[in-house]
């Protein structure tokens, strides 16, 4: 499928409807307005195209003429820098910095725990151990979501795109937060209801919360 947006571009995304990695780069190229051809790629049985173009056969991998990249973190930043508005990211190299520092941050004490839910799916007892460390790590870090309407920022930026993804799927994993947790619920809500965020969801992404 197209997107139809603001921006023509060559681009062509190959993701996955369902992994955060991917939906993270379909919230930038939204809020960035870029056209782009979005493949969506079964791992199970992958393209030929993409066999070709990445060693790893990961996604998302996205083709820019012959540019072709196949990590999300990398993706995000060169497209926050091929179409610079609106910037997502500090102007100034000690934000950009620090903003990077909190990107890495997002992925090792939060992401890390999602990963580990898909991996032990069948493990019940190991499963709720791993919800209660995620539930338990984004309540007490409440606090910090309320400081300003973004993450740590007053404007949007790459962490709110990956942070979107993250609480959308919650629900999905039986993570429910508690009312001491309402400022991230909140937070959340307010991704939630931006356009780029509606247009970046997938036909599975939306069922994840039906």
């Amino acid at each position: 499928m197209a997107h139809a947006a603001n921006r023509k571009s060559s681009m062509t995304l190959f993701s996955s409807p369902s992994c955060w990695q991917s939906h993270r780069v379909r919230i930038v190229l939204a809020e960035k307005g870029v056209s782009v051809a979005i493949c969506d790629v079964n791992l199970d049985n992958p393209p030929e195209d993409l066999l070709d173009l990445n060693p790893y056969n990961s996604l998302p991998t996205l083709v820019d003429r012959e540019l072709v990249l196949y990590d999300s973190r990398v993706i995000m930043e060169y497209l926050d820098e091929r179409f610079p508005h609106p910037p997502l990211l500090p102007a100034d190299p000690v934000n950009r910095a620090r903003f990077r520092l909190g990107l890495s941050r997002i992925e090792t004490d939060w992401y890390r725990l999602l990963q580990q839910l898909d991996e032990v799916e069948s493990r019940d007892e190991e499963r709720e151990c791993v919800r209660s460390t995620l539930r338990n790590s984004l309540t007490a870090s409440a606090a910090v979501f309320a400081v300003k309407p973004f993450f740590l920022s007053k404007d949007f930026s790459l962490m709110d795109c990956s942070l979107g993804p993250l609480l959308w799927r919650l629900p999905h994993y039986g993570i429910e937060l508690p009312s001491h947790a309402r400022t991230v619920v909140e937070y959340g809500e307010r991704l939630f209801s931006r356009p780029s965020f509606r247009q970046s969801l997938s036909a599975a992404e939306r069922k994840m919360r039906a």
